[in-house]
């Protein structure tokens, strides 16, 4: 008989998780732990292995070697148990353009077996904490980029997921939809107590994260406070911090084969 999950149990934990691509290894031995309620901030420049290690957080990907767990439930054995304690924004856009807003969140209760009542509830108070209950039934396509990216949010919070696995949700918004973005995850994190992994290569949104994880080239470089990773490298912004734990690679003689980021 499968575990129950573990409300004991971290949200969140990779134990020595590789993946390697042909010869380039794309995730080497990482390791890191998100605790319910807590904003964690995974910060990496582009290509570093974010993209990589959120295709297999999410069960799109098999890791090679490690051990992924959600809640305790370990993501090769209990694949289920584990996927249904997570909510997922990927980095690219995954929603119907032409159905309505209510009608995409309505899909994602039905895939997750919550009754009509039930998921009706949820949608209208989510709807209405983004500011979008007016737009319930507008097609998603007429909305902005931030309303998409809310309505995104919603439909990953709307079976109540311990886990929240946000991959650079806030590519290609205005500055003020990031902002807003942002705030919310950090406020989901608090007050529902979800914890909340949010992959960024932009230094200004982890300013105000629990913990700071830099990934660069497939390992972790740092796991700590934003003010620990300022001691950590006499740094006196964290974007100078960012830079000096993340130096550039000398280019090649010849072209690396691309693998994903």
């Amino acid at each position: 008989m499968s575990a129950m999950p573990s409300l004991a149990a971290p949200a969140l934990a990779c134990d020595g998780v590789r993946k390697a691509f042909g010869a380039r290894m794309a995730l080497d031995g990482v390791s890191l732990c998100v605790r319910r309620g807590e904003f964690v901030a995974l910060l990496g420049p582009n290509g570093a292995g974010k993209t990589t290690l959120f295709q297999i957080l999410s069960g799109l990907f098999v890791a090679d070697a490690g051990q992924v767990t959600v809640m305790g439930c370990d993501m090769r054995r209990e694949p289920v148990r584990a996927l249904a304690q997570l909510g997922i924004v990927f980095q690219q856009p995954a929603i119907d353009l032409d159905l309505p807003v209510l009608a995409n969140l309505r899909f994602h209760a039905d895939l997750h077996g919550l009754p009509r009542r039930v998921a009706a509830q949820r949608s209208a108070r989510l709807l209405q904490a983004f500011g979008l209950a007016a737009r319930a039934q507008a097609p998603v396509r007429e909305l902005s980029g931030g309303s998409r990216r809310k309505v995104e949010l919603a439909r990953a919070l709307l079976h109540e997921p311990a886990m929240l696995l946000l991959d650079e949700p806030t590519v290609g918004l205005d500055p003020a939809s990031r902002v807003q973005l942002l705030a919310e995850a950090r406020r989901l994190a608090r007050e529902a107590g979800a914890g909340v992994l949010w992959a960024t290569h932009l230094v200004q949104e982890v300013e105000q994260a629990d913990r700071v994880i830099v990934l660069d080239r497939g390992a972790v470089r740092f796991d700590g406070t934003p003010a620990a990773l300022l001691g950590a490298t006499a740094a006196t912004t964290l974007e100078a911090a960012f830079l000096a734990m993340t130096p550039p690679v000398r280019a090649a003689a010849t072209a690396p084969t691309e693998i994903p980021a």
